[in-house]
C-alpha cells in the first residue's frame, strides 16, 4: 500500500470533531514519554510539559496528541511509563473526564490501535497506598486520525501522526521496535542515533514531508497537521498547508500548535531566567496567529 493510500484510509476512517471560533485546541505530539531512565528523552522536558499542560487545562483547551505520546518501542510495558510520569497522566485523566482528550497513535505507540490492549493497560492503574485499582482512561479510544470540522465554514483540519508517509515505520514498525529495544536503546547512552528515524535522518525527513505534500495537493489543499519528523512547520497562506507541531523532546523546550478563535499558531514552551536569577517556564509565540480561513481549499 502506498503512502497516498495509507493517508486516504486514515482520512476516511478519522473521527470528526466539530468546532467553531470559540473552540480552543492544543496539539502536541512526539512526547515519547519513557520510564525516566537514561534513554527517556521526555524526562528532560517533563516539568516544562507539565506546566504547559496545566495552563491549557485551566484555560479550557482541548488536548490533541498526534501520536508517539508514549515510548513503547524502548519500553515494553505502559505501567513503567505511568509510574515514571504519574502526575502527567493524572492531569491527562482530568482532560479525559471532561471529554477534552483526543488521542492519535503513531508508530512508537502503534499498539494503541488495538482496542483490547488499550482497555487492558490504560483503563486503570494499581495504587499501592490504597491497595486497589483506580480508574485512569476508562473508555478511551485511540484513532489513526482526527478531523476538526468548522461548524460554519465546513473547513476541515486533518490531524494525524504522519508516519503513513514513512514506509518502514508504518509497515515494519514491529521490526523497528525490536531494533530499538535490542540495539539502539543501549547505544543511545553513547549518543548513537537510530538511523531509521526521520527525526534524526534529514534525507528521510524530506521524503516524508514531500509525500504528505503530494497528498495535500491531491486533496484540495486540505489543512493538515502532523508530527513524526519532530520538525516544526508553519506555512504561509498560499503555500501547501502542511503544518507540523514539532515535538516535546527538543533540547530544553517543547513545541506545539494552538487553534483558538479560528486561528492557528505555532508556540514553544521553555525555561527562561529572570533578572534576579529565577527560573520560569514561559510560552513563546513562534508563528501566527493566522486565520484558518486564509488557507483556502480548492473547489
Amino acid at each position: 500500500m502506498s503512502s497516498e493510500n495509507r493517508l486516504n484510509r486514515a482520512y476516511e476512517n478519522a473521527k470528526t470533531i466539530p468546532f467553531d471560533d470559540t473552540s480552543k485546541f492544543i496539539l502536541f505530539s512526539d512526547c515519547h514519554r519513557g520510564d525516566n531512565s537514561f534513554a527517556d528523552d521526555f524526562a528532560n522536558n517533563r516539568n516544562i510539559y507539565y506546566h504547559a499542560l496545566k495552563f491549557y487545562y485551566s484555560e479550557g483547551f482541548d488536548y490533541c496528541e498526534l501520536g508517539d505520546g508514549d515510548e513503547l518501542w524502548e519500553n515494553i510495558h505502559f505501567e513503567s511509563i505511568f509510574e515514571a510520569h504519574k502526575n502527567v497522566f493524572k492531569l491527562l485523566k482530568q482532560f479525559h473526564l471532561e471529554q477534552r482528550l483526543h488521542m492519535i497513535w503513531g508508530n512508537h505507540d502503534m499498539v494503541y490501535k488495538d482496542e483490547a490492549y488499550v482497555k487492558k493497560h490504560l483503563s486503570s492503574y494499581f495504587e499501592p497506598i490504597d491497595d486497589k485499582d483506580k480508574s485512569l482512561f476508562e473508555g478511551i479510544k485511540y484513532h489513526e486520525a482526527l478531523i476538526l470540522k468548522h461548524k460554519e465554514t465546513q473547513q476541515e483540519v486533518f490531524l494525524t501522526h504522519g508516519h503513513q508517509a514513512d514506509w518502514w515505520n508504518y509497515t515494519f514498525w514491529r521490526w523497528g521496535r525490536f531494533l530499538v529495544r535490542v540495539l539502539w536503546k543501549p547505544l543511545q547512552v553513547w549518543g548513537i542515533a537510530d538511523p531509521t528515524s526521520p527525526a534524526k535522518n534529514y534525507t528521510e525527513l524530506i521524503k516524508v514531508e514531500r509525500r504528505i505534500k503530494r497528498w495535500i495537493l491531491k486533496n484540495r489543499l486540505k489543512v493538515t497537521v502532523v508530527g513524526h519528523t519532530h520538525r516544526p512547520r508553519f506555512p504561509e497562506p498560499g503555500d501547501i498547508p502542511l503544518f507540523n507541531d514539532g515535538s516535546c523532546v527538543h533540547p530544553r523546550s517543547i513545541t506545539g500548535i494552538e487553534i483558538e478563535k479560528g486561528s492557528i499558531s505555532l508556540i514553544k514552551w521553555q525555561i527562561n531566567t529572570t533578572d534576579d536569577g529565577t527560573l520560569r517556564v514561559v510560552r513563546i509565540l513562534l508563528e501566527g496567529p493566522q486565520k484558518l480561513k486564509d488557507y483556502v481549499e480548492n473547489t
